[in-house]
């Protein structure tokens, strides 16, 4: 777990339970390994991540976390999720199971190809 300087993302953390601020900051470090240019911010009141545009956002719920990338992040994606519940755009990882941080990477750098994309 790295330590990311103090943010409105880590006060969004820290209100949460300890094993649910260990599993947001997990998805705040994926997120930023692979999209370390990214601006954070809070927007929707929940942690989010711009370059270029929005790239994802996360939230922590009673039960999962919410991630989401955007119909097209799910969209490329889907037939990975096998039984997470997931919508139009948004897929849910329960908090009673490993974070799929290997997904999470792989959607953030499609999404991230996606947005440095129609810079061009």
């Amino acid at each position: 777990m790295t330590h990311n300087p103090p943010t409105p993302i880590t006060d969004y953390i820290l209100g949460f339970p300890p094993e649910v601020q260990i599993k947001l900051t997990q998805m705040r470090d994926a997120i930023l390994e692979i999209a370390p240019e990214s601006t954070e911010k809070i927007s929707w009141g929940m942690p989010t991540f711009q370059l270029n545009g929005n790239l994802v956002h996360f939230a922590g719920y009673k039960n999962h976390i919410g991630f989401y990338p955007g119909a097209d992040g799910i969209e490329a994606f889907t037939q990975e999720f096998g039984a997470l519940h997931f919508s139009k755009g948004a897929v849910q990882f329960p908090l009673d199971q490993p974070l799929p941080l290997d997904l999470v990477r792989r959607i953030t750098a499609y999404r991230k190809e996606q947005n440095l994309a129609k810079k061009k």
